[in-house]
């Protein structure tokens, strides 16, 4: 695995279960579901911080570089 394109995450077995039939009933895989997920997320933050989306993420990445996990 490229490990500069996918990155694994541990979830609670109950969360993983009902991603998965979440995903079922949305027809998509849990990888899909899981980035529309935070790309949702990340506009609704922007919108309510009166950003772009851009600037939003990028400002997210910068605090990762500042604390040296990006």
């Amino acid at each position: 695995m490229d490990i500069t394109k996918w990155k694994s995450v541990a979830v609670a077995k109950e969360t993983h279960t009902l991603l998965k039939g979440w995903c079922n009933e949305k027809e998509r895989n849990p990888a899909r579901m899981i980035s529309k997920l935070v790309k949702d997320y990340i506009e609704y933050q922007a919108k309510k911080k009166g950003v772009s989306m851009e600037k939003y993420k990028s400002s997210l990445l910068q605090g990762l570089k500042k604390n040296g996990k990006g």
